[in-house]
């Protein structure tokens, strides 16, 4: 599996900073799988700096975000024709103040990730998951140092669609709903919330009782309700089946959203594509099934 990685300056700063301490916490996931990282130029040398990953072949260098090396991420998410140019997905763990956060590259990378199913990774937390996501898809034990962020009887999932996308939330809430049964709490958007409620009380949950907590629609203010959830710490999850080709006149609201899940980066995991969410479902029950 190759991903491309880059992080805003903020999460290199400090020995403390975001990607040493998900490097730190996921080197041996890292190494097992041989995962490739092709990452930006400054990325990079941070890295090497803090001698993490240190004579690991697969941590592959790019150029600086300034001569293109984010850029070059967007291109070989979408493919160039070889194994060695097409990423699987991409790990940008973004600074929701830092301007570059927004440049069109950056706006282009999540967007084309979105587009071809793949994983658009933008927390500490998001990768940490992913890591261990793709651990249990290769067969390997599961990682106690991930096993808060597997608690889901003390967490709150938000499922979010937009609505080309809301049959793609219903059929993915059908096929995963033991999984995401799981939770404490589920809360969604107006619409999506609704079609969610009949569809667990056509699967026997309880007639009149709510199995997702319905806030507004989207343009009536539903995901700034949610992103207030996730900034007190009170969402630790989100399913956001995204449309990538439509503007919407609430999009402001949409990247608040975003905004507040890069804020708390240790804390949220988001998920961006339905392709993503049926992979991390599936490692989900297979690590039920060995912690068990």
């Amino acid at each position: 599996m190759r991903l491309g990685l880059a992080a805003n300056r903020l999460h290199h700063l400090s020995e403390d900073a975001a990607l040493f301490r998900w490097l730190q916490a996921s080197e041996a996931g890292i190494r097992e799988l041989g995962l490739e990282l092709h990452t930006v130029g400054r990325t990079f040398d941070a890295i090497a700096a803090a001698g993490l990953l240190a004579g690991y072949t697969g941590l592959r260098r790019y150029p600086y975000g300034r001569e293109g090396g984010l850029m070059k991420l967007v291109a070989e998410v979408v493919g160039l024709g070889t194994p060695e140019r097409t990423l699987d997905g991409a790990i940008y763990l973004i600074d929701p103040v830092d301007p570059s956060s927004v440049f069109p590259e950056a706006i282009a990378l999540k967007r084309q990730c979105v587009i071809h199913g793949k994983p658009f990774i933008s927390t500490v937390a998001s990768a940490r998951d992913w890591i261990e996501v793709e651990r249990m898809h290769a067969g390997f034990a599961p990682d106690p140092g991930v096993d808060p962020l597997h608690a889901f009887e003390l967490q709150t999932l938000a499922l979010i669609a937009h609505d080309a996308m809301k049959p793609q939330m219903m059929a993915y809430a059908a096929e995963h709903f033991d999984v995401l049964s799981r939770f404490q709490r589920r809360v969604a958007t107006g619409t999506t919330g609704q079609r969610l409620n009949e569809l667990a009380w056509s699967r026997g949950w309880p007639q009149g009782q709510a199995w997702v907590q319905r806030f507004e629609s989207g343009p009536m203010g539903g995901d700034a309700q949610i992103a207030d959830l996730v900034l007190e710490r009170q969402c630790q999850r989100a399913i956001f089946f995204e449309d990538p080709h439509v503007a919407r006149q609430h999009e402001a609201d949409i990247q608040l959203l975003e905004r507040a899940v890069t804020t708390v980066t240790f804390d949220a995991v988001c998920i961006t594509s339905p392709a993503v969410a049926q992979r991390w479902a599936a490692a989900a029950r297979l690590r039920a099934q060995r912690a068990a």
